[in-house]
């Protein structure tokens, strides 16, 4: 039996139904096609899932998508405003921060989160804030330099066109 939802996804307003078994993270790939939140573990592991619900950073997999009724849901798509880069997306692709993409949104989704609450983050905030992102191609290294320049377009409010050819 289908369970009617609305929320709000990407600044969309969203209704529609959904089986009462389905995962958020199934949801927004599946039903909405917003492929830019993987499937990693199932199992609210590796962080590859990472969405903003409310402006807060969550596992998608770790939760129905009857539970995100009513709320505001943010993906990595919903990041770049008119094609231009989110600071933090900009800084992972101007510090490398990224090797086989697969973990990316998540962390960007991550790291975005924490900035927000936290501006001033610094480098072991960052390490200890994505300690629920799994990467298993970069060592960390670039990802926590691209959070932390991420972290200085976003509290500048620099524009990520002019960062990124800088």
């Amino acid at each position: 039996m289908a369970i009617s939802i609305s929320l709000t996804v990407n600044g969309a307003p969203v209704t529609t139904e959904v089986e009462p078994h389905i995962l958020l993270v199934q949801f927004l790939r599946d039903q909405l096609r917003l492929t830019g939140t993987h499937i990693g573990c199932d199992t609210a592991q590796c962080g590859a899932c990472t969405v903003h619900l409310n402006g807060r950073a969550i596992k998608s997999c770790n939760m129905l998508a009857v539970q995100a009724d009513g709320a505001d849901v943010t993906t990595i798509e919903g990041l770049a405003v008119n094609g231009e880069l989110h600071p933090m997306q900009a800084a992972f692709r101007n510090c490398h921060g990224l090797q086989c993409g697969f973990c990316t949104p998540g962390m960007v989704m991550s790291a975005t989160a924490l900035v927000q609450t936290h501006p001033d983050a610094t480098e072991a905030d960052v390490r200890q804030h994505l300690d629920g992102n799994l990467c298993r191609c970069t060592g960390y290294h670039n990802i926590v330099k691209a959070v932390l320049e991420g972290a200085a377009g976003m509290k500048s409010g620099a524009n990520a066109t002019a960062k990124a050819i800088a």
